[in-house]
């Protein structure tokens, strides 16, 4: 049984991401150290930061260059106001791929990307 759930993104800049996410989800971590921050998320999860040399530390064997800079994850946020949440996320330096539009699984959901090319979506049901 799962207890807990803890999405790590893996990143350039600690302090950069930190404040992007801080920024974008309008709180501040419940951990921040040298090598990894955690936010409380919505629903229970956390997201946590990890610098790119703390995970290369960890596990040597992890690919890494050029084709490891390709897009690996996406966060999908389901939100109250996507619009809101997609600006914010613009504002605090996000790079937009898609605008706020309906989607055929029955979401509207805007997409950008964060400073470290991970997808973030923000979405509401529209069912």
């Amino acid at each position: 049984m799962v207890e807990s759930t803890l999405i790590v993104l893996y990143v350039a800049d600690q302090g950069r991401s930190t404040a992007f996410y801080g920024s974008v989800l309008g709180r501040e971590p419940v951990l921040d150290v040298p090598g990894m921050t955690q936010f409380l998320l919505p629903g229970g999860a956390t997201l946590g930061l990890m610098p790119f040399e703390a995970i290369r530390r960890l596990l040597p064997s992890l690919p890494h260059g050029e084709e490891s800079q390709q897009p690996r994850c996406e966060l999908y946020l389901v939100v109250d106001d996507p619009a809101v949440s997609h600006q914010r996320a613009l504002d605090s330096g996000a790079t937009e791929l898609d605008a706020l539009a309906p989607r055929d699984w029955g979401d509207e959901a805007a997409y950008s990307l964060d400073p470290d090319g991970h997808v973030l979506a923000f979405a509401r049901s529209v069912r």
